[in-house]
């Protein structure tokens, strides 16, 4: 990947535009960050839950790609601390009777372990907590840890209202560098919150982006350019997005997506193509 295919946040970390997700992936898991990465993906997502994540599998798979040619340094790396209501019971990761600061200390030692890294380029709270003392609890502890040098920056997941987006960064004393949303119709694609987002230096996170939008991907617009193009609907998509500084998630366990994916830089749209796809979101 090439300086274009980057973004740089207020806190200076250089993330990649395109993200590889980890969630239920179960035993697959080493194997597919493996191939991922060598493919060219430079940024990795998971999360402390082992409900929905295998994270020691993400670590397997990060080691398997290291070497002098690829160092930790060279890739982004980013977990999240998962809230107890989002948690298999029978399997927290972390003493569910502690206090939320404990909590979040312990999901997050255990993120770098089963990682095999010292620190993390960004943690992120999964969900939002209901009451707003747990959120403040819960965040001053992720503080605490970017305090500590171990997480380069914060970040928070499954945050729709804008509200709730703006008392965090307001009350927060490390503002949130990422907010990282399901991309969907049911939120009208998060306008009001993705333009917070840019008047913030917060840069919106997609997830759930091809999956939930066949009807974009089928609509006449992208299906013209995708001929045009000589891509995929899906190629389009991804790269109108990157292309509004939207970073995107991608998930697939298909060799053949992830080359497609990566290959969503090698072309351009132009403004008034911008334009048209922009209209389907509104």
């Amino acid at each position: 990947m090439i300086a274009e295919h980057f973004v740089t946040s207020a806190y200076g970390v250089r993330m990649p535009k395109l993200l590889y997700g980890t969630a239920w992936k179960k035993t697959r898991t080493a194997a597919l960050v493996e191939t991922a990465i060598r493919h060219g993906f430079r940024a990795i997502d998971t999360a402390c839950q082992p409900k929905h994540y295998d994270e020691t599998g993400v670590g397997a798979g990060l080691a398997a790609c290291l070497s002098e040619a690829l160092r930790r340094s060279d890739l982004y790396l980013q977990s999240k601390f998962t809230p107890v209501s989002g948690q298999d019971p029978q399997r927290i990761p972390y003493e569910p009777t502690a206090s939320l600061a404990k909590q979040v200390q312990q999901s997050f030692q255990v993120s770098l372990r089963n990682l095999r890294t010292e620190y993390l380029d960004c943690l992120v709270l999964h969900s939002p907590l209901a009451e707003q003392s747990q959120f403040t609890q819960v965040w001053q502890a992720m503080e605490a840890i970017f305090d500590s040098g171990a997480t380069k920056q914060l970040g928070v997941s499954n945050c729709y209202e804008l509200k709730q987006l703006d008392w965090l960064y307001s009350s927060a004393r490390v503002k949130p560098a990422v907010l990282q949303n399901r991309f969907y119709a049911q939120t009208h694609y998060d306008g009001a919150v993705r333009a917070y987002c840019r008047e913030h230096q917060i840069f919106y996170q997609s997830f759930w982006t091809l999956t939930a939008n066949a009807h974009i991907l089928a609509d006449q617009t992208i299906q013209g350019l995708a001929s045009r193009y000589a891509r995929t609907p899906a190629q389009i998509l991804l790269r109108y997005l990157t292309l509004i500084d939207v970073l995107v998630l991608t998930g697939t366990t298909s060799e053949l997506h992830m080359r497609e994916d990566l290959a969503i830089f090698d072309f351009e749209l132009t403004q008034s193509e911008r334009d048209a796809v922009s209209a389907l979101f509104q």
